[in-house]
């Protein structure tokens, strides 16, 4: 059950980080929606840290 809760996890990660550098290589990136990407990002690093 574990290891299903931090595939999940990782493949949030993994998407969080995809939408990051989608945003980052637009012209004009919206710097509130990058903010909140990467607080996202965060927690779930924080929470796998916690898990491993």
């Amino acid at each position: 059950m574990e290891s299903t809760h931090i595939s999940a996890l990782q493949t949030k990660h993994a998407g969080l980080e995809r939408q990051i550098h989608a945003e980052m290589t637009r012209p004009l990136p919206d710097e509130k929606l990058l903010a909140q990407l990467k607080r996202k990002k965060l927690k779930i690093k924080e929470e796998l840290s916690r898990l491993h």
